[in-house]
């Protein structure tokens, strides 16, 4: 562990900059916190809904003892919500990259560093219903920003309740419900390079049903030549409570969108001509079209001291892929889970127990084709069909041994399968199968140190099982991937003082067989190995106050907030690239803003997202990324009233800097594996509720 003590050098600057940090408090309207008191807390304190509020959601949240964060609507709806950076962006931990469009490369803890393309290593639900194909595979494509009350994020280890086998962890997107939702809330937002979006939702209640329902249609041209596109998106939800102690919710979700893309291009070409597309992109007219529905059932229902929560779900999804080749593929999933949370009194201790079980299954039925100019089907290149089988099960019980000390320890149980079938043999039968069997236990502790600050740790394990464009059972190589494991040890703290809040965290994961996707050509897809022992250690830290600036005058006050993530990942003595820095990210990031408030409703004032010094493209750490600071102003209007209006800049300086990386294992200056980022920008929003 040659570079372990850097993550305490890096913790100094990180605590002067947010000890008084929290994103939890960002998850109240009112800025109060949401924490019970856990000596006072029983079974029947926790509302029997299938959808909690977001003080119900931060409520149960903060019972994880390590890094959970609830981000609320009101974060990010007076923005022009165009992917889920928008959403994210103030999370300290979780990097987003925009690509082109609404797709975006995440990263939480440094999962999926690699990945030119779709994301991996972080389990996506809408609802707690699974989003990633069931070999695990993430479409950004089919998240509509503006669609939710609020988003849960679950870092690691501490997503044990979605069954997340990854490093990553869980993020749950939450549908708003016919209980807190206006009859009418429209919006129409405007800005740079031709976008156009339009929102409008309705939602209200009959007796014991309601109802929520939200459309949206949106149009860009794209800061880069050949990314434009559109995007129509659609979900349903409905509620019918059975008795208080039982209700039931259906839900049905619809995408449709069309995406052109520009493709990786030169650093040189990236810096100094950075709205060009890859000339091969264009010339093959590449693209990403998705068609998509998924509907789902979940209910919840209390049988005693126990609150049960159970549901079914189908996704289906067309996705016609023009890129080096012609892929035109569909998704069948299906799955269930269940998941128990039993909170009751042992004699004079108090005992919480949950335990669950998840259930995802699938099919994708690909053709490949040879892609002619102008994206046209050429001959017969691939067929298969790859079925997928995931089962986890898991348990998590909490044992207080003080009234506000919980001692925690869980397990979790994964089996998966890959099972290819080659229905195009002229090249050989490409078949195979593989099953993966891993189990990762779970201890920690949870500290109320006061009814608004805890201190947790933990140590927990994960596992990665391969997606199916790294098993393609291609080669042997390909075939007999080995699923990434990590060692993961947490120390934290969240909380709220007065107006200021903090959520501090540092970690140290030890990983074995980590995952990469190698960018070993311009038009093919990336060749995945297993690297043999990495390490993935850093700090995240977040800030949000709310200053009373009385003496200028009544009621007026200044917002900070701001999210501080340090990565520190490296090679443990790799027989090939010693202990050289991973690829992908850079080492420190800030993403901070202030608003001044009035009560009239104005506010208004800068932001900044900071990426100092250099980090590198490739694994021989031969080629760097420069680093850049890019500046945005706010302004707008929000009373709470019917009407709420904004203007928001970005990149107002106009840097030319490089968004993302498509790693190499030694790259060079030719190499076409960066995309640049978006240049300047204005947004303009106009919102109407009634």
């Amino acid at each position: 562990m040659s570079r372990i003590h850097l993550l305490a050098g890096a913790a100094a600057p990180c605590l002067l900059l947010a000890i008084p940090a929290a994103a939890q408090v960002r998850s109240s309207d009112s800025g109060q916190s949401q924490r019970a008191d856990t000596a006072d807390r029983d079974a029947t304190d926790i509302v029997v809904t299938a959808s909690p509020t977001v003080a119900e959601a931060t409520r149960q949240i903060e019972r994880t003892p390590g890094a959970v964060e609830v981000v609320p609507d009101t974060a990010f709806k007076n923005t022009p919500v165009q992917t889920i950076k928008d959403i994210l962006q103030y999370v300290p931990g979780v990097i987003v990259q925009p690509r082109m469009g609404d797709d975006v490369r995440l990263s939480i803890r440094g999962s999926g560093l690699s990945r030119a393309y779709g994301v991996r290593g972080i389990t996506l639900t809408i609802d707690g219903i699974p989003m990633n194909t069931s070999d695990g595979l993430i479409d950004f494509f089919e998240v509509d920003p503006s669609a939710y009350a609020y988003v849960e994020v679950f870092k690691g280890a501490n997503a044990l309740r979605y069954g997340s086998n990854a490093l990553g962890g869980a993020i749950n997107l939450v549908t708003p419900v016919g209980r807190d939702a206006s009859p009418l809330d429209a919006r129409l937002d405007v800005g740079s390079f031709g976008y156009v979006k339009g929102q409008a939702s309705t939602g209200g209640m009959s007796g014991d049903l309601d109802y929520f329902a939200t459309v949206s249609a949106q149009s860009i041209d794209g800061y880069r030549d050949h990314s434009n596109g559109r995007q129509f998106r659609g979900n349903l939800n409905l509620g019918y409570r059975i008795s208080p102690d039982v209700e039931t919710r259906f839900y049905v979700y619809a995408t449709d969108t069309k995406q052109r893309i520009p493709g990786e291009v030169s650093k040189d070409q990236a810096l100094g001509d950075p709205r060009s597309a890859n000339p091969e992109w264009v010339r093959q007219d590449q693209q990403r079209n998705v068609r998509s529905i998924r509907v789902a059932n979940k209910t919840t229902a209390r049988l005693g001291d126990a609150i049960v929560e159970a549901g079914i779900f189908y996704n289906n999804r067309h996705v016609r892929h023009p890129i080096y080749q012609w892929l035109d593929f569909t998704v069948d999933d299906y799955g269930a889970f269940v998941r128990a949370v039993d909170d009751r009194s042992l004699g004079s201790v108090r005992n919480r127990l949950i335990f669950g079980a998840n259930l995802q299954n699938g099919t994708i039925d690909t053709e490949q084709f040879v892609n002619l100019t102008g994206a046209v089907k050429g001959a017969l290149a691939a067929s298969m069909v790859d079925k997928s089988r995931n089962l986890s099960a898991y348990a998590e019980d909490s044992l207080f041994v003080a009234p506000n000390l919980a001692l925690i320890g869980g397990l979790q149980y994964l089996h998966a399968r890959r099972d290819r079938r080659d229905r195009f043999l002229s090249d050989g039968d490409q078949s195979g199968a593989k099953s993966y069997d891993r189990w990762s236990p779970r201890a920690g502790i949870l500290w109320d140190l006061t009814t608004d600050a805890q201190v947790f740790g933990n140590m927990s394990r994960s596992a990665e099982v391969p997606t199916y464009d790294a098993n393609s059972f291609a080669t042997p190589a390909s075939g007999n991937l080995r699923a990434q494991r990590a060692t993961t040890y947490e120390i934290g703290t969240r909380g709220k003082r007065g107006g200021v809040g903090w959520d501090v965290s540092l970690y140290h994961s030890e990983i074995r067989d980590e995952l990469q996707c190698l960018t070993t050509g311009s038009f093919s897809a990336c060749s995945v190995i297993n690297v043999d022992r990495t390490v993935h250690q850093g700090v995240e830290a977040g800030l949000n106050a709310d200053l009373p600036l009385s003496a200028l005058a009544n009621g007026d006050s200044l917002a900070v907030t701001a999210a501080y993530t340090y990565s520190d990942f490296f090679f443990d003595d790799d027989r090939r690239y010693g202990d050289n820095e991973l690829p992908g990210i850079p080492k420190h990031y800030l993403r901070a803003e202030a608003l001044y408030r009035h009560p009239s409703g104005i506010y208004a004032g800068p932001n900044v997202e900071w990426a100092p010094g250099h980090y590198f493209a490739d694994n021989a750490n031969s080629l760097s990324v420069d680093p850049y600071a890019l500046l945005g102003l706010k302004l707008g209007y929000d009373r709470g009233g019917r009407w709420s209006a904004y203007v928001e800049g970005r990149n107002l300086t106009d840097k030319h800097y490089i968004s993302t990386v498509a790693i190499a294992g030694v790259a060079s200056a030719t190499s076409e594996i960066f995309n640049p980022g978006i240049g300047r920008a204005v947004f303009g929003g106009l919102r109407y509720r009634w």
